[in-house]
């Protein structure tokens, strides 16, 4: 690869990650803005859950595999 698809690549790169920084604030403002819905039973639930399955794949995929 020559320098000028080098430098090219290096401009997409930096271009892609400050349009991902835009996008992540956009909506971080968005979510400041709107006023937060109280979660249902039902919602609190599945959310608890789900983070109990996330913390359980987490452990997992830190043993090692032999086990």
């Amino acid at each position: 690869m020559d320098n000028s698809q080098q430098d090219e690549q290096d401009d997409l790169q930096k271009y892609l990650e400050e349009k991902a920084r835009q996008e992540r604030e956009s909506e971080q403002e968005k979510k400041e803005e709107q006023e937060p819905e109280p979660l249902s039973a039902y919602d609190a639930c599945v959310l608890k859950e789900s983070a109990k399955i996330h913390e359980l794949i987490a452990e997992a995929q830190k043993r090692p595999k032999d086990e």
